[in-house]
């Protein structure tokens, strides 16, 4: 069968590198990809994620079997709409269930409206009034910009001055465009996050090994939110006791949810969770496709073929495919440009990616791109997070240090990684 993965992100490069080992794959192809994806897939570079009268043409001439959304726009956008109503299988939600992601108030008003369990919150869409909200709030909260900023419109603030500043760059600053016009103001929870994936066909759940990502800039959690510095999995925090929770809880009146509303959910629901030392569980956030990075991570981990749990969740025969599993840890760590995730440099020349085994696409040690291009024999920088350097091993700690084995070999002007990635769970 031949497979359309889009985006051109890291996600998108370890979910191509994961389609293309499966037996069933006869060709893969990624629109509009990144040059550092070519081994794994014939790239479209001039087809847009976003431009879906381009999409969906591609996808008919070139008569492919089944579509993989990697980026969150496009969902929002309805492209998986469009795909569908030209008769293709599709991974990956609707726009009317990608809500989920797209706006947060009306997630926080969905888990209100179905008890699944999450922090206490207020929307506004007036500065004044949510400037005075704060102030009148005892300790910290969280300001979330409503809709999508790739993963940097979200702001744990220690104070009220702090969510003040917060209110400022999302709202009269217009950091992330018209994602700032509402805000979502929110309880800080106490616990450890980890982010947990079920695919689903809109009735029948399949789950992922529990994993867990790094959202700050710095070490100790320190620094700006980002879209990801690093991830591993599987989380020693989810439980077997935990785990049962998030499905009794929160994926499973998720999907009922969903589809009582009228907009049965199909693709990956991620679920971003913070777990209280008691093993509690509250829903951080909603993503409706894979995270970045710990789909690197995933797909290293997972033990056998990924492609059937994809096309019959499409199909809407999730029932009928085999569960995967994960054989081994896997631990992801991210190389951005210095000053991500505001303004860097581009164009910078990468070294070191052979060394690392960028190239060679070993299956213990991949460099999956993200932001790079192809600069005449080599790779340059092209964006804020650059490449996820990615090993597997039988436990995190050996992961990890694969992982940060290779990271060190790659090099750049500014460059910059995070050193403690996993170390919660080394440490345990």
């Amino acid at each position: 069968m031949k497979v359309l993965v889009v985006g051109s992100g890291g996600r998108e490069h370890a979910l191509a590198w994961k389609i293309a080992r499966s037996p069933l794959v006869s060709r893969v192809l990624a629109t509009p990809g990144n040059a550092g994806m070519a081994r794994d897939a014939d790239c479209f570079p001039e087809v847009g994620a976003s431009d879906a009268d381009a999409v969906v043409a591609l996808a008919k001439a070139e008569n492919v079997d089944l579509v993989v959304i990697g980026p969150e726009n496009p969902l929002a956008d309805g492209l998986a709409d469009r795909l569908r109503e030209e008769g293709l299988a599709v991974f990956g939600p609707s726009a009317a269930a990608a809500r989920l992601e797209g706006s947060k108030s009306w997630s926080k008003r969905f888990m209100a409206r179905h008890g699944i369990p999450t922090a206490a919150f207020e929307v506004f869409d007036d500065l004044a009034a949510a400037s005075a909200h704060v102030r009148e709030r005892p300790g910290g909260c969280v300001v979330k910009a409503d809709g999508l900023a790739a993963g940097k419109g979200v702001f744990v603030c220690g104070d009220s001055a702090a969510a003040v500043a917060a209110l400022d760059e999302i709202m009269a600053d217009r950091r992330f465009g018209e994602a700032g016009a509402c805000v979502v103001i929110e309880d800080r929870l106490p616990g450890e996050e980890a982010s947990y994936y079920a695919i689903t066909d809109g009735t029948h759940v399949a789950t992922l090994a529990p994993a867990q990502d790094h959202k700050r800039a710095l070490d100790g959690d320190r620094g700006e939110n980002t879209g990801g510095m690093g991830a591993y999995c599987p989380a020693p925090v989810v439980t077997e006791a935990v785990e049962k929770q998030i499905l009794e809880t929160v994926v499973h009146p998720v999907i009922r949810g969903m589809a009582a509303e009228g907009h049965p959910y199909v693709g990956v629901l991620y679920a971003g969770l913070m777990i209280d030392a008691d093993g509690a569980v509250n829903v951080v956030e909603f993503n409706v496709r894979f995270g970045d990075p710990e789909t690197q991570a995933l797909m290293l981990a997972m033990e056998g073929d990924f492609v059937p749990l994809l096309d019959n969740a499409a199909r809407g025969t999730l029932d009928r495919a085999a569960p995967v599993g994960s054989r081994d840890a896997a631990v992801c760590v991210v190389i951005a440009s210095g000053g991500y995730p505001r303004s860097f440099d581009k164009g910078l020349p990468i070294e070191g990616l052979d060394a690392a085994g960028g190239l060679a696409n070993c299956d213990d040690a991949v460099v999956f791109h993200a932001g790079s291009r192809r600069e005449g024999d080599g790779f340059a920088t092209s964006g804020g997070r650059v490449v996820g350097v990615t090993a597997r091993g039988a436990t995190v700690r050996e992961a990890r240090d694969r992982a940060y084995a290779a990271a060190d070999r790659i090099s750049f002007a500014n460059a910059h990684k995070r050193s403690d990635i996993a170390s919660r769970a080394v440490d345990r």
